[in-house]
């Protein structure tokens, strides 16, 4: 018999599918390269992300260049303070080959 789900946990889901493609619309529309984890059915991946985000839960969490920098609603905080830009510019200049 299948698993059923009540309201409050399918909103829930929804709500965190729209933050997850949220994200991925702002980094694409900046040009950012990004890697797109799937942690919903593999526990030790979800674990490892819940590990390098200090606890939090939630997804999306969003590393850039390694650092953790929270969610969805961090990284639209960074592009409305101007400060998403030269967050990725470091990361195309540290992968830009050496002059």
């Amino acid at each position: 018999m299948a698993k059923q789900r009540n309201f409050n946990d399918q909103n829930h889901s929804l709500h965190h599918a729209l933050l997850c493609r949220a994200a991925k619309h702002l980094l694409g529309k900046k040009g950012a390269a990004f890697t797109e984890i799937d942690v919903s059915g593999d526990l030790a991946l979800r674990q490892e992300m819940i590990d390098r985000a200090y606890g939090r839960r939630t997804v999306p969490q969003i590393f850039i260049n390694g650092t953790h920098v929270g969610g969805f609603e961090e990284l639209a905080e960074l592009e409305r303070a101007a400060k998403l830009d030269p967050l990725l510019a470091e990361i195309e200049a540290a992968s830009a080959p050496g002059e």
